[in-house]
């Protein structure tokens, strides 16, 4: 009767755990599914930054956006949420087909491959320019 008694509150106990969990929006797999939502991430990591052009990964876990004056912002999954860094010419990226590795200057971010579909080739010609732009 005890073992029954324990069984009973541990099951109780994973339930109480797990809707609690998900009342507090823990865990989860984040998706960037519109523009509009890419666009909110934005300007949330940084102040001021207004997407002219954006492109959105296939599956949701990442996203590249550009604003007026050319500065580049990659959107990254980074556990349950999102996190932002701005690219520079010290960026790198590589190109493979519809996919994009992009890595930026700051390591610690690690790298990302994005599945771009048709916009992976012009992406990738603007980080060459960018890199050009530093070495003028």
């Amino acid at each position: 009767m005890g073992d029954l008694i324990q069984l009973i509150g541990s099951v109780v106990a994973i339930l109480f755990v797990a809707w609690l969990v998900r009342r507090m929006g823990l865990g989860g797999d984040p998706r960037i599914r519109t523009e509009e939502q890419a666009r909110a991430l934005a300007k949330d990591s940084i102040c001021g930054f207004d997407a002219e052009e954006i492109a959105l990964d296939r599956a949701g876990i990442g996203a590249l956006l550009r604003d007026s004056a050319g500065r580049v912002l990659l959107l990254r999954q980074h556990g349950s949420h999102f996190a932002a860094r701005l690219l520079d010419g010290s960026s790198q990226a590589r190109l493979d087909r519809n996919f994009l590795t992009i890595t930026p200057a700051e390591r610690t971010f690690g790298s990302i491959t994005l599945d771009l579909g048709d916009k992976a080739g012009v992406w990738a010609a603007g980080f060459r320019r960018v890199a050009g732009d530093r070495h003028a």
